[in-house]
């Protein structure tokens, strides 16, 4: 995984970076760690299980961790949910899931 690879996703990498005092390992090895986070699994199956108490609290985790590192490109599908899910909309969530799943794979496959 480079930043290269990373701005052709879409991540904002200059404001990451940012964060990270621009020290690129430090910066690679949490982008690393969001991207293998086991959250996106939990806020799915919390989904799925209709509890939105809980899918609120793994969207909002994911949204302040992805926040930080400026994963935008997987950041917007969680920033969505988030918001719907703490005014408690027990509704479809099936596209917003299959477009986290679809960001996540293209920088799990870096």
């Amino acid at each position: 995984m480079t930043i290269e690879e990373l701005k052709v996703l879409g991540v904002n990498t200059e404001e990451g970076l940012g964060r990270c005092m621009n020290n690129e390992a430090f910066y690679l090895r949490l982008v690393k760690m969001a991207v293998d986070d086991d959250g996106y699994a939990r806020l799915r199956a919390a989904i799925e299980a209709h509890d939105l108490d809980e899918g609120f609290e793994r969207a909002h985790a994911l949204k302040g961790m992805l926040g930080n590192v400026s994963l935008t490109n997987l950041l917007d599908p969680i920033l969505e949910m988030t918001e719907a899910l703490r005014a408690r909309e027990d509704r479809d969530y099936s596209g917003l899931l299959d477009k986290m799943d679809e960001e996540l794979e293209k920088l799990r496959a870096l």
